[in-house]
Formats: C-alpha cells, structure tokens, sequence
C-alpha cells in the first residue's frame, strides 16, 4: 500500500479490549510483514508495557509528541516484535487536555505529526477511555476507527455516544473518517448474553461488525505481564489464532478501500 492508513482504536468505555486490540492487532498484521507503529495515547501507558518498553526507557513519549517539540520519526522506538514499533506514554500524557486546550488548532497537533508520511503501511492509535482531548486528536488524524465492543449488556448503548462524536468530527474537522469495523471482544460462546448481545450487534450494525470474534482466553490476559504480545507469549493459543483472523479481515477491508 503506498499510503501510511491511521487507525484509532477508540471506545470512550474502559476495559472493553481497546489496548489489547493495539498490541496484538498490530503484532499479527506486523507479523504478516507490513511495517506497523503503534501510538500509545493512553497516560496509563499499558500498550508500552505490554510490548516491553518499561517507564525509564521511555525517552520521548507521545506528550513530547503533541507538545511540538519532536516529529514521529524522533518519537517512535522499536519493540521486541519485528517490523512493530511504538510511540511510547507515560502519566506526563494525562495533563495534556488541560495544558494543550489553550493552543491554536489544539485538535490537529496529533494529525500535523502523523502525516509526515514515515515508512510505515499502518499507525494504530490506542486512545484512552474517554473522549476527551486525546481521543479527539486521534480521530481527526485517523482515517478510520475501530471500536473494540465486549459482549456484555450495555454495549450497544454506550457506543452511540462514540457514533455521535465520530459525526460531529466528521462535520467539523475530519470528513473523511470512517468506521473501520466494530470488534466484539471477551466473547463467551457459552455464555447466552455473548450471544444475544452477537446477534444485537449484526442485527443492528450489520457489515460494520468483524466477523471475527475475539474469545475469552487465559493466555489472552496472561500475556500484558509477560510484557508480550500474546502471539509471541502463546502463539498457538485461541487469543492468538483469533487476532491472526482479525489481521487478515482487517487487512481485506483495507485492500478493499485503498
């Protein structure tokens, strides 16, 4: 693809599988050979940690990012995980909503930075669990945004309020933004709420949902305190096996809109 495709990972709710999706997405479509940064948007700085980049190596972050001192290339630094790299958070990132809001344009810093057209085929942008300055950033850099959804009760009710923000970046700053696809994540087949909650969501979003389902799976939680995405932590595992499936629809819905 000659184009770098930006992809934020975004769902102003927590804990439904956003930073998990990041790092083990962006390992399989790496692994797959294309060349894959990842964009730690999160204070909580999880994705760092998860691909083994611990707090003092951290030399540049994605505040030093946005605050307009370093470019990507600068920012970006390699992991573990061949062809993946990552720009890198720590809590410095959570003052940046207030110390950022005063700036000029202070929803383009991220977009400025991201279309320098390094040598990468794709930057996931982990956002974190609110829509607040950081995610706005990211969805007005991205191309499109995949919504991680777990199968649980009130799923669907709290991902209008996510349609509604797309809409409004839409109409204000980013036209072109679209939703990459829907992930529904923590599934339990033998759990009759998974399923009902499956069903709701093909019913109700249709072809926007992936057909790929990511399980619930041991190894799958296991692997963020090895510091290791869970293809390299069990690459014969079901969490592996489903994100390898997710890289390869995900990465035929690119083909299909390039």
């Amino acid at each position: 693809m000659s184009d770098t495709r930006i992809v934020a990972i975004a769902n102003q709710k927590g804990g439904v599988g956003k930073t998990t999706t990041a790092i083990n997405l962006g390992a399989a479509i790496a692994e797959a050979g294309h060349k894959v940064a990842i964009v730690d948007l999160d204070p909580q700085g999880n994705a760092s940690t998860g691909l083994g980049i611990p707090p003092e190596l951290r030399k540049l972050t994605a505040y030093d990012l946005l605050s307009g001192e370093y470019d990507l290339t600068e920012a970006l630094q390699e992991t573990p995980v061949k062809n993946l790299s990552i720009v890198p958070s720590t809590p410095d990132l959570a003052s940046a909503d207030l110390e950022l809001s005063s700036r000029a344009n202070r929803t383009q810093l991220l977009r400025k930075k991201l279309h320098s057209k390094p040598d990468l085929d794709f930057i996931l942008i982990d956002c974190p669990p609110a829509l607040g300055l950081l995610t706005l950033n990211a969805m007005v850099a991205a191309n499109s945004i995949l919504v991680p959804l777990q199968a649980e009760f009130y799923a669907l009710e709290g991902l209008s309020q996510l349609l509604m923000t797309v809409r409004e970046v839409r109409q204000a700053a980013n036209p072109d933004l679209r939703i990459e696809g829907v992930l529904l994540t923590m599934s339990d087949s033998r759990n009759n709420l998974s399923q009902q909650v499956e069903a709701d969501a093909r019913n109700t979003l249709a072809g926007l949902v992936y057909r790929t389902v990511i399980p619930r799976n041991v190894r799958l939680s296991e692997a963020p305190s090895h510091a290791m995405p869970v293809l390299q932590y069990d690459p014969h595992s079901k969490g592996s096996a489903a994100y390898r499936e997710l890289a390869q629809e995900f990465l035929a819905r690119q083909l299909a809109t390039a």
